[in-house]
C-alpha cells in the first residue's frame, strides 16, 4: 500500500476532521523518526496515517476491525501489529522499533496539538519545557491524552521523555499549514 492509498482509505473510513488531522500528526511523528532511525519513512508513515482509520466506523472494535480489514487488503504483518499495538487493552506486545514508535507518539501528538492551539501564536515553535510539564500535569488540559501513554511510550522507545517532547513537536510543526497551525 502506498501513501495516496493509505489516504483514500483514511478518508473512506474517516470523515471528522479532527481525526484525519490527528493521522496526519502521528504519520508525520512517525516519518521523523524512521528517518532518525535509518528507517523507511513511508512504510511507517503509512502506519501512522492509518492507526486509528477504523475509530470512527468501529469505535468498539478498535483497532481490531481495522487490523481485519488491512490483512484483507494485503497490508504487511508488521504494521498491523503496531497498529494492534499502539492500543494497550489488545495486548499486543510491542515488539518492533516501529511498534514503539507509534505507541509513543500517539498520545503525545495529540498532546501537542492541543498544546499548540492554546498558545497565543497557535503553533509549536520556541517551546519551554517547564510550560509543557505544567500543562501535561494539568488533568483538566487535553482531558483525553493519557498521560500514563506518553511516560510508558518514551520509556519503551528508550529516549529521554523532554527530548521526545521536542522531537515530537518539531515533526508537528514541520507540517504547521497541513494541520491548521500556524507556520
Amino acid at each position: 500500500m502506498n501513501r495516496e492509498d493509505a489516504f483514500k482509505l483514511l478518508k473512506e473510513y474517516t470523515k471528522s476532521e479532527s481525526l484525519i488531522r490527528h493521522a496526519l500528526c502521528v504519520e508525520a511523528a512517525m516519518r521523523c523518526y524512521a528517518k532518525k532511525f535509518n528507517e523507511d519513512a513511508d512504510r511507517w508513515g503509512i502506519t501512522g496515517l492509518l492507526h486509528d482509520f477504523d475509530y470512527e466506523r468501529y469505535p468498539e472494535n478498535h483497532p481490531y476491525k481495522g487490523a481485519e480489514i488491512l490483512k484483507e487488503k494485503g497490508v504487511d504483518n508488521d504494521i498491523i501489529e503496531a497498529i494492534m499495538g499502539h492500543a494497550e487493552y489488545t495486548n499486543t506486545p510491542r515488539t518492533t522499533l516501529m511498534a514503539k514508535t507509534l505507541f509513543a507518539v500517539d498520545e503525545l501528538s495529540g498532546f501537542l496539538y492541543a498544546y499548540a492551539l492554546v498558545r497565543p501564536e497557535k503553533n509549536l515553535k520556541n517551546l519551554k519545557m517547564k510550560s509543557i510539564k505544567k500543562k501535561l500535569k494539568d488533568k483538566g488540559f487535553a482531558k483525553g491524552v493519557n498521560r500514563n501513554d506518553i511516560n510508558k511510550g518514551a520509556d519503551e522507545l528508550g529516549v529521554d521523555l523532554g527530548e521526545h517532547i521536542l522531537f515530537v513537536a518539531q515533526c508537528l510543526q514541520n507540517i504547521a499549514e497541513n494541520i491548521d497551525l500556524n507556520d
